[in-house]
């Protein structure tokens, strides 16, 4: 019985999609070098991975002398407000407040994270005033 399809990036198609983000279009060889830092994958198993994450409409292929060049078709924002909001909607009923909670009880945030976040809260305080 096969897995049925995922609705969002399986964990290498969103390391693929970091490496793009992170470096900009790129050939096969490109991503699959990125990727040899933390996972050994074949020339043609990286190759095959791009086609799949094409045909769901993640990269756009673009032929480029004898190859193809990759790029994202999905922005990091799009990516992260989709799986966000799911995880929001099934771990804790919708409430985006429930959430931001937990991770500021569970999360290690630093100095300038903290800053950003109080200017955050007064910025959404003030325009709900």
């Amino acid at each position: 019985m096969t897995r049925p399809a995922s609705k969002y990036p399986t964990e290498l198609e969103l390391e693929i999609l970091k490496i793009l983000w992170r470096d900009g279009p790129g050939p096969v060889r490109q991503i699959r070098d990125a990727l040899a830092e933390t996972r050994d994958l074949a020339y043609t198993s990286v190759m095959t991975m791009m086609n799949i994450m094409a045909d769901k409409g993640y990269v756009r292929r673009m032929r480029k002398g004898g190859g193809y060049v990759y790029r994202p078709r999905v922005t990091r924002q799009w990516t992260a407000r989709q799986m966000l909001g799911d995880v929001v909607a099934r771990v804790f009923d919708g409430s985006a407040g429930a959430a931001a909670l937990h991770l500021l009880e569970t999360g290690e945030i630093d100095a300038e994270e903290l800053a950003e976040l109080r200017r955050l809260l007064k910025a959404k305080g003030e325009k709900e005033s």
